[in-house]
């Protein structure tokens, strides 16, 4: 049995804040945000282009307000190479691939509760996460 109390937050007492927005108005910043779709349908285009304009500084499309400046991009895939698909692909869409890393997972797969995607954010300054997971 569950001995926590119930706690309940009433919105009136919740101060509202501004959404900062990585692009507008689609993709919030600091917030989780999932493509979702079934295979071919440009979900991994779509991300490497994103991670291009990020790394370069670029407005994201049908976007008016100023750019965010370069970032860094941490992009994890289960599925592809890193040398023999995402690289190309992303030299293809324009990106800066210095400022695009991806974290070694060694013999353990990374989690979304893993340290150490939070350890490459911080260290990298990370403004975009990519994970592609089957």
């Amino acid at each position: 049995m569950n001995e926590e109390k119930l706690k309940l937050i009433r919105l009136a007492d919740v101060e509202t804040q501004e959404v900062s927005w990585l692009w507008y108005p689609y993709i919030p910043a600091g917030k989780l945000t999932i493509l979702e779709g079934d295979p071919g349908e440009g979900k991994t285009m779509l991300s490497l282009f994103l991670a291009a304009l990020l790394t370069q500084g670029q407005l994201m499309p049908m976007q008016t307000t100023p750019p965010l400046s370069p970032g860094t991009v941490i992009y994890q895939s289960a599925e592809d190479g890193l040398a023999d698909t995402i690289k190309p692909r992303l030299e293809k869409a324009g990106a800066d691939c210095s400022r695009i890393v991806a974290i070694d997972e060694g013999d353990t797969p990374l989690s979304l509760a893993d340290d150490r995607i939070f350890e490459a954010i911080v260290k990298e300054r990370a403004k975009l996460i990519i994970e592609r997971r089957l």
